[in-house]
């Protein structure tokens, strides 16, 4: 990994033992393991990422609340600075990231109110743990993301299709095919070299890059598709949280995440907060941090219980 970056990433490898495996996950603030005796008087903020980042998308974010609030970002098993095993010595499914989330919490936040912060996979994992648990959750925080089947007016894009197998499976895993791109067509606005280089350093060689393929193999687009009946029921049960606090922000120049996507939460949530960002891409709180970290505090100040 390059030295760059870890000036950008002030945190400490912080380990949940998952089968075997060690998930890291950065749990600060008050209230959490190195400040025990303090109060979270803003709450527990569980942020969530996706696919190719890991919790160095949230590091801005993490350095605004943690005054205030427990913030716990995990690195999903494969990602970021957890183990990274083989795709024969880990199931790398949509059920197997929603259980991951389930061990962290267990072992680091068992109980409480929490508000979940998801972007990318992040957010299908995170709607899938809450339609579990709708009671543990106060608000959502949501960037370029999903909680239910791809929208009837959303194609699959064709840049996904062919990295799932053949040629660009191999592109992936052996030449960084998908964070290297990730890391060029994500950020829409100038970036440092040293914050493009956070984005891919964990998935440094081939072996560490099987969850960066395997997420993308994983997901569900019909019935009988594994993992598929975990999104159609979680996007039936989004309803649940219809009227709890949401604030949206947007990158509207992301090809995946786009227009169907934002609209079909909109149905969802017709009372959310919604923020679109017309020159912001994938990355859209790298892209508009100045504005979306100040934000997302107002925002959980506003909606305190």
């Amino acid at each position: 990994m390059s030295a760059d970056w870890r000036a950008h990433y002030p945190f400490q490898p912080d380990f949940v033992e998952i089968d075997g495996q060690r998930l890291n996950v950065v749990d600060v603030g008050p209230a959490s393991p190195s400040e025990p005796d303090a109060e979270a008087a803003g709450g527990v903020v569980v942020m969530l990422h996706g696919n190719p980042t890991w919790s160095f998308y949230y590091r801005e974010l993490i350095a605004e609340l943690r005054r205030d609030h427990r913030c716990i970002a995990p690195d999903w098993i494969g990602c970021g600075l957890s183990d990274k095993p083989a795709a024969d010595a880990y199931p790398y499914t949509l059920a197997s990231r929603v259980d991951e989330l389930e061990r962290v919490l267990a072992e680091r936040y068992p109980e409480g109110p929490l508000t979940l912060v998801v972007h990318d996979w992040g957010g299908m994992i995170g709607t899938a743990w809450a339609h579990r648990h709708p009671d543990r959750v106060a608000r959502f925080v949501v960037m370029n993301t999903a909680g239910f089947p791809m929208p009837s007016d959303k194609r699959f894009p064709a840049a996904l299709s062919l990295v799932r197998t053949g040629l660009g499976a191999w592109l992936v895993q052996q030449w960084n095919g998908f964070a290297g791109v990730a890391a060029r067509v994500g950020f829409k606005k100038p970036v440092d070299p040293a914050i493009r280089a956070g984005f891919v350093a964990p998935y440094d060689t081939p072996a560490h890059r099987v969850a960066t393929l395997r997420f993308v193999q994983d997901i569900p687009l019909r019935e009988g598709d594994p993992g598929y009946e975990i999104v159609r029921a979680t996007g039936e049960g989004l309803g649940q949280h219809k009227d709890k606090p949401a604030l949206i922000c947007w990158g509207e120049q992301d090809f995946v995440f786009d227009a169907p996507f934002l609209r079909a939460w909109q149905r969802h949530w017709p009372k959310a907060e919604v923020h679109a960002f017309p020159q912001a891409g994938h990355y859209v709180l790298e892209d508009e941090k100045t504005t979306i970290v100040p934000m997302v505090r107002a925002f959980l100040q506003r909606t305190r219980a």
